[in-house]
């Protein structure tokens, strides 16, 4: 195993989903730099000069070279990214389950930072954040028109020191500040419960450090809850992915052993591997298998997968090699499309780069990139369909996303939908504003696993045999298509 990829998994998501993820494999080194194009670095060295000598005001000149290597990296595809110190401690954060802040999920509106939800148990919890409200200003810094990521780098800190948030709360059409003590957050990544006593639901939420580790107390405990349950649900829902190793891990939990559960193909000769639903695959050794003690029926026992257009990456690994194998029925809507694979490599003690190296293939040999996983039964989020779906974005979606090589829907077909997918998406907003002010419990759409999670009843029902309601509006995304 000396050349075996360890993979985390970065991707943007878009506001309602507001997760990120990314991917990580060991470094690799090449035996020598390329050759360096003479003409444009010439060119180049001009504009440095310039920019040194004429700009309006002083340069750092350190900052004008790592600005112009994050751009170089950002040009390429939308998970390649350039990390200074600061910026790689926080993304290493994401896949370790916790941070030192205050303990909120947020996405953005109107140019602020609108908190999605309260973390429980956290200072932004006991101080009474409320879900919908708008963060307008992090101690004296505005957050409108800012990025959502200085917000979050504002927010965070070292333990016990404070930050002021002026909130904005619709509902009482009133502006505050609140004083919060920062603290280490630790984010769980997986729950579980009975429903319906018989069945039982577990939730991943994002494939971290300790996930497999959850994942087999959690399965252990629902059989020793009840040790004849009849079926499972897993539930990936706006799960945005994280690391490989976990992936892997999920996957075997429920596959034979031995058999190929993703692939991962690029330039080097190292990213061309295959994982294994076996331990040394997704740990150091048998030994160390978090997996060893699980109940022999979680290899048979009926599955459903619950996966949304918010599932990506690890997730769409899951579900992939899971529907490869017709191990559990997939049900939901399309998942997000992101097929990719990123290093991270060091660049001195200061810096570092994540970079797209590989694409991975489920295995039967499917790309899911840019198209996703196609579930086995449509179904929407409520009965009356999935009104706030069209605000998802999708791999797709973004600028200078890498093609499936099998085919996708063509530039321009996607061109002649864009007009009428923001008069969409603008309707879409002003209801999801109405909604934001109702109870919990008198929204649209509930909280999952909920009594009125109706993706998860119908989930229940195929368990059952009872019948499904399977949607009457998704179509699914093209990937036939080639693009000549």
């Amino acid at each position: 195993m000396g050349s075996k990829l360890k993979i985390v998994g970065w991707v943007s998501i878009g506001a309602l989903a507001g997760a990120l993820i990314s991917t990580q494999l060991q470094a690799i080194a090449r035996g020598s730099l390329a050759p360096l194009p003479l003409d444009e670095m010439q060119q180049f060295a001009a504009v440095f000069g310039m920019i040194k000598s004429d700009y309006v005001e002083p340069t750092d000149e350190k900052k004008l070279i790592t600005d112009a290597i994050a751009g170089m990296v950002a040009g390429l595809d939308p998970h390649s990214q350039y990390f200074d110190k600061k910026s790689f401690k926080e993304f290493s954060e994401g896949t370790s389950g916790k941070f030192v802040g205050v303990g909120i999920e947020i996405s953005s509106e109107d140019g602020y930072v609108k908190v999605v939800t309260p973390i429980e148990d956290t200072p932004a919890f006991r101080a009474g954040i409320k879900a919908g409200d708008l963060i307008t200003k992090v101690d004296d810094w505005n957050t409108k028109g800012n990025p959502m990521n200085d917000a979050v780098k504002r927010m965070r800190g070292e333990p016990r020191t404070k930050v002021v948030l002026t909130i904005y709360r619709k509902s009482e059409d009133k502006t505050f500040p609140v004083t919060i003590i920062r603290d280490e957050i630790k984010t769980k990544s997986v729950k579980s419960k009975i429903i319906d006593t018989d069945y039982g639901w577990i939730r991943v939420s994002q494939f971290q450090e300790q996930t497999v580790e959850d994942f087999a107390k959690q399965a252990t405990a629902l059989f020793k809850q009840n040790p004849k349950l009849k079926g499972l649900v897993l539930d990936l829902r706006n799960d945005p992915g994280g690391l490989l190793d976990a992936a892997v891990a999920i996957s075997s939990a429920f596959l034979p052993p031995n058999v190929d559960v993703v692939s991962t193909k690029g330039q080097l000769k190292e990213t061309q591997y295959v994982y294994k639903a076996a331990p040394d695959f997704y740990r150091a050794s048998a030994a160390s298998d978090p997996l060893k003690d699980l109940p022999s029926a979680m290899k048979k026992i009926p599955l459903v997968v619950l996966v949304n257009e918010g599932s990506a990456s690890a997730s769409e690994i899951v579900s992939g090699a899971l529907q490869d194998y017709k191990r559990g029925t997939i049900m939901g809507s399309q998942t997000f499309g992101k097929g990719s694979v990123q290093n991270i490599r060091p660049l001195g003690e200061n810096a570092a780069m994540k970079l797209t190296i590989a694409r991975y293939f489920t295995p039967s040999g499917r790309s899911i990139q840019s198209i996703g996983i196609l579930p086995d039964v449509l179904v929407d989020d409520t009965e009356g369909g999935s009104p706030f779906a069209v605000l998802r974005s999708r791999e797709a979606d973004y600028d200078k996303h890498l093609k499936n090589p099998q085919g996708e829907e063509s530039a321009e077909a996607r061109a002649e939908k864009t007009k009428a997918l923001e008069a969409a998406k603008e309707e879409a907003r002003k209801r999801l504003e109405e909604e934001a002010k109702k109870p919990p419990e008198q929204r649209i759409i509930p909280e999952f696993s909920s009594d009125r999670d109706f993706q998860l009843r119908q989930a229940l029902n195929q368990l059952q045999g009872k019948p499904v309601l399977t949607s009457k509006v998704q179509v699914a995304r093209k990937e036939e298509q080639k693009e000549n």
